[in-house]
């Protein structure tokens, strides 16, 4: 069932949002903000809007993607492309607190809609752009999809078994942590307009915020010329930490690389020659054994199916987990709790499980509030609040710039 809808005021409740742009990294960041109580008015083109509406798997001719990441907005399909649309648009910017639009860099300033002009229309305004490399730089003008992205940002090296081809995340981790990244400065510019009145501009590229979740990749090359290769399910220089094949087969992740936690789990797998040796009391130690130190934990679990190898490591304090499936997270009462599964009810009245809510607020927790709109579904309404007329809005209508 969904969690019931956040209490009133919700923590964004009086932050109204444009979202243009397409696909992941934009809608995402505005998903994110609408969970939380931020009004989100997305703007699609007439006839086809957002590509997203079609991508995957599809119900009823839409896709169910679409219910996650178009939750709790409101649909206006508009003609970006005509100058009708376009003011309507910079009408709508003099009264928002946030525009998102993760268009190529230059396609909003030949629109006539770049931040100069909608910041000098609105100075309170925030503006989060989000591109492939950015607004500036040599590469500011190539296209930039999330799987570019994570090559450029160095994850991509790192997503694979040692000598063989890397491999993509299985999902667009690129787009949404550009995405995570833009909510993150939007509240920053938010703060700093509370303390000042004045909006800004947020640049957020792609490969960027890849790069931001590298770690030590970049000091590490800097003081010592490593280049961190591919290592598989290992973390290098980080021991023990990997999956380990169990008797049926299944794999066991286990991360047993602090120091009291090591004693622990070569103690539960009959080790104590190992757990109890001064060599390996840290770290440090560990890594340079780290081949042995596998090989014990892996002889181990591999005379044990997965359930028992989880439930000794629990048992002895050590943490570790299974690979979960889609269908191991439908399934586990955890996820349940803490109301990361939910339902949704679609027009035809079935019920669409959706991930829940995330992060958890104890005061002002975000909710599920309305589902995703269908094509044009508020474009009426919003245009209304507006001020334009219904004859206006019936000559929009009659020439294709608002659906």
């Amino acid at each position: 069932m969904p969690e019931p809808a956040a209490p009133h005021p919700a923590a964004l409740a009086s932050l109204k949002v444009i979202e243009l742009g397409q696909l992941i990294a934009g809608p995402f960041a505005a998903k994110t903000l609408a969970d939380f109580g931020a009004d989100v008015i997305k703007i699609e083109p007439p006839g086809t809007g957002d590509p997203l509406r079609r991508w995957r798997l599809l119900l009823d001719g839409t896709s169910v993607w679409w219910q996650v990441q178009s939750r709790n907005k409101r649909s206006l399909a508009l003609d970006l492309r005509t100058p009708e649309g376009q003011d309507v648009v910079r009408r709508l910017a003099a009264e928002a607190d946030v525009l998102i639009e993760n268009f190529r860099p230059g396609a909003m300033e030949a629109w006539g809609l770049g931040p100069d002009a909608l910041l000098a229309a609105n100075p309170r305004l925030i503006m989060l752009r989000v591109s492939g490399y950015g607004q500036t730089g040599p590469y500011r003008d190539r296209p930039g999809f999330g799987v570019v992205a994570e090559a450029m940002g160095g994850l991509r090296h790192l997503t694979a078994e040692p000598g063989r081809v890397p491999v993509r995340v299985g999902v667009s981790i690129g787009d949404t942590l550009a995405a995570l990244h833009g909510v993150i400065g939007i509240l920053l510019a938010l703060q700093h307009r509370h303390a000042t009145g004045q909006g800004q501009v947020i640049d957020v590229a792609l490969y960027e915020a890849v790069f931001n979740c590298m770690e030590s990749l970049l000091p590490e090359y800097s003081a010592f010329g490593v280049v961190r290769e591919a290592a598989g399910s290992a973390m290098p220089g980080i021991a023990p930490t990997n999956a380990y094949r169990c008797q049926d087969g299944g794999y066991a992740l286990i991360a047993g690389n602090g120091d009291s936690i090591f004693r622990r789990l070569m103690a539960l797998i009959g080790r104590d020659d190992l757990g109890q040796d001064p060599a390996l009391a840290d770290n440090a130690g560990r890594v340079a054994r780290v081949a042995e130190i596998d090989a014990a934990i892996g002889d181990w679990a591999a005379q044990r199916p997965v359930d028992a190898v989880l439930r000794a490591l629990d048992g002895a304090g050590v943490p570790a987990g299974r690979i979960y499936t889609v269908a191991d997270i439908a399934a586990d009462p955890h996820y349940q709790a803490r109301g990361m599964l939910q339902e949704v009810q679609l027009p035809d009245g079935r019920a669409l499980a959706v991930p829940g809510i995330c992060p958890k607020l104890s005061a002002t927790p975000g909710g599920h509030r309305r589902n995703a709109p269908s094509l044009g579904q508020d474009s009426e309404a919003v245009l209304r609040e507006l001020g334009l007329s219904a004859a206006q809005i019936a000559q929009l209508r009659a020439q294709g710039i608002v659906h």
